[in-house]
């Protein structure tokens, strides 16, 4: 319940003003004089004096509902219906084995793993999918609104699945093809690697064009510290790690970006990582749109009536059972 105009309650403070006045009226001193008074000791007073407040009570009950009526008292009845349009998103994450590297903690590889989860579960209404690559490139989970699903597939992806490489343009190319027939909504790859394409029969700018003609957007991240970092590497007494040279093919990956209207990110650690993710997921939010309707009905009718009802009857009573002598 609401009130279109809620001003005139302050006419109730009116009410003990109306008390006040009632009382030093009953209060007054009689002005019929009698010679002894001996005659009505003992007496209890009537049912009509026991009740001659009543007129008085029922004109202050029909004035507060008369106030509520001015008030305007309303009912409303609102709903609202709202349409997203999904974001379509493809993960492209490299398997290499120079994801191993220690440059990001535990390594570069468990890294990607844990923000690509992160940015999956805080995007509940986009249809995503995980492709992966190293030396060739597969789908590890088509394109899904099921996360509970995608979130086991990212954390089933491990190293040695595939031939040793870095296929950038075959990651890219497989990425593609998810996302080419889609037509309803935004389609967005974003495509992780830590080193230059050495793999695949797809040049990565051969792909990035192939994105572009179909309307899909690329963000690039590459994974590196600067400098050197941290690689494993197979000897006869099993994986050591050894500093080297961190190489990245920035080149390709920046026009691969700036072929399909994406950015290039360049992450050197897990928090610079973490950062990339939140600020693609504020560049491509999805798309909300949202109708409300509020119908209001009047309800002061009913006071109106009951508060013109009471002060009838507290005049009618005034005049005939409690009138007065004057």
């Amino acid at each position: 319940m609401t009130f279109a105009q809620p001003l005139y309650f302050w006419l109730l403070l009116l009410l003990p003003l109306f008390v006040w006045l009632y009382i030093r009226r009953e209060q007054r001193p009689a002005t019929f004089t009698l010679s002894t008074t001996r005659a009505f000791r003992g007496r209890t007073p009537a049912w009509r004096t026991r009740l001659s407040g009543l007129p008085f009570v029922l004109s202050l009950a029909g004035y507060t509902l008369g106030v509520v009526a001015l008030a305007r008292p309303q009912s409303s009845n609102s709903y609202s219906t709202q349409s997203t349009e999904g974001i379509n998103i493809v993960l492209a994450l490299d398997i290499s084995g120079s994801m191993l590297a220690r440059d990001l903690q535990p390594n570069r590889f468990e890294a990607a793993k844990s923000v690509a989860g992160e940015f999956i579960s805080s995007r509940p209404n986009d249809n995503i999918g995980l492709v992966v690559f190293a030396g060739e490139s597969y789908t590890q989970c088509p394109l899904t609104t099921d996360h509970a699903v995608l979130l086991n597939m990212v954390n089933a992806v491990d190293m040695g699945l595939v031939n040793d490489g870095t296929a950038i343009g075959s990651g890219l190319a497989t990425a593609v093809n998810r996302l080419k027939d889609i037509e309803e909504g935004s389609k967005v790859i974003i495509l992780l690697t830590d080193g230059t394409n050495n793999a695949g029969s797809i040049a990565p700018v051969t792909a990035a064009e192939i994105a572009a003609s179909f309307g899909i957007r690329v963000y690039t991240v590459a994974v590196g510290t600067m400098g050197e970092a941290l690689y494993p590497i197979q000897t006869y007494l099993g994986i050591e790690y050894v500093k080297m040279p961190v190489e990245i093919d920035e080149t390709s990956l920046r026009q691969i970006a700036a072929t399909t209207g994406g950015t290039y990110f360049r992450a050197t650690d897990n928090n610079s990582l973490k950062e990339i993710y939140r600020e693609i997921d504020q560049l491509e939010k999805v798309k909300l749109k949202v109708e409300s309707f509020t119908q209001k009905e009047e309800k002061f009718p009913p006071f109106l009536w009951s508060g013109m009802v009471l002060l009838f009857i507290a005049l009618l009573l005034r005049s005939t059972i409690f009138r007065r002598m004057p």
